[in-house]
Order: C-alpha cells, then sequence, then structure tokens
C-alpha cells in the first residue's frame, strides 16, 4: 500500500498555510487526520466549514454521534481524538465506554440519540424505525434529525480518511471496548 506521510506546513498550498496557522493558534498544533486532508488544495477547508457549521444539535451531543460513529467504523484515530473531546465536553470514562457501544442510561435523550446513530451507522442510513420513534418521543425534533444525519456524514469523511491513510494517531489511545457491535 501507498505511505501516506502527514504534510507539514511547508508542504501544503498557501491556502492550507492559512488553515494550517489557524489550527495551530485554536488547537497548539495541526492534528495528523487534518493535516492529511491538505493533501488536496481544497478538502481541509471544505471540513473545517463542515465541522464548523451551525447544528441544532450541541457539542455534547455530536460527541455522542462521533463516539458511536467512530465506534461502529473502528476508527482507532476519531475514537483516540473523540475520547478526549468527550472528556472535554463533561462524559466520565465509563460514560464514554458506554455512548461507544451505543447508549446512555444515565440521559434518556443522549440514549435515545446514540441507540439511533448506532441504528443509522450500522444499517448505512436504512434506521430502526422504532429508534426514530424513540429518538422523537426523547424530545428531538425533525430538525435535529437532519443535523444528527448531517454529523454522522461528517464523522464517516475522517473515519474513512483514517482507515484508507493509516497516518499516526496524535492523541492519546481511546481504551479498548469489550463487546462486539453487531446489527
Amino acid at each position: 500500500m501507498t505511505a501516506f506521510t502527514v504534510p507539514t506546513r511547508d508542504t501544503v498550498s498557501a491556502g492550507n498555510q492559512g488553515l494550517f496557522d489557524a489550527l495551530n493558534g485554536q488547537l497548539g498544533f495541526v492534528p495528523n487526520l487534518y493535516a492529511t486532508l491538505a493533501h488536496s488544495n481544497n478538502a481541509l477547508g471544505t471540513y473545517l466549514a463542515l465541522q464548523s457549521a451551525k447544528s441544532s444539535i450541541n457539542a455534547k451531543a455530536r460527541e455522542v454521534v462521533n463516539l458511536v460513529v467512530s465506534q461502529v467504523n473502528d476508527c482507532a484515530y476519531c475514537l483516540a481524538a473523540h475520547t478526549a473531546l468527550g472528556k472535554m465536553n463533561g462524559f466520565s470514562d465509563a460514560q464514554i465506554l458506554e455512548i461507544r457501544a451505543g447508549s446512555l442510561a444515565s440521559d434518556a435523550k443522549l440514549d435515545a440519540l446514540a441507540r439511533l446513530t448506532r441504528s443509522i451507522a450500522v444499517n448505512r442510513g436504512q434506521a430502526d424505525e422504532a429508534l426514530v420513534d424513540a429518538f422523537f418521543a426523547a424530545g428531538w425534533t425533525k430538525e435535529n434529525l437532519v443535523d444528527v444525519i448531517v454529523t454522522i456524514g461528517d464523522k464517516m469523511i475522517t473515519n474513512y480518511l483514517h482507515a484508507v491513510t493509516k497516518v499516526p494517531v496524535d492523541f492519546p489511545a481511546a481504551p479498548a471496548l469489550d463487546i462486539r457491535l453487531a446489527a
């Protein structure tokens, strides 16, 4: 397989250099997976715009989606990054593992979100209708559902990018999950 190197600021286009500078200013570094997007003159900017777009679901709910989808796709990079972000959004280590398994018993609304997200991701968009109904019964809206699907798409982009490129993970590794995620 062709080895993918992680681009540096000096090896990317002028437009991507500006994005690297902005990421360095915000995060203190450019995560390897973001840098890998800079192999394209357009992908990094496009992805950052998608990721920072307005949404009807808050950051905590987005982390539920990110963790569930990354677990379904077995993305070591995104699981590591979103474990860190999940903690920053108030989830405990135990809750993060539970979310990755597709539920969150301590919060009915986020539980419905996790269960539906898992169904959508595992079944390639063909969600269990009962889980869609449970999502709405938990207080989510049709706008929220659309934004959840956009967030799933966002996460699939980086999950797939890492699966193909296998660039080094530059976040602390996520703990193993001791369950098998069947459909």
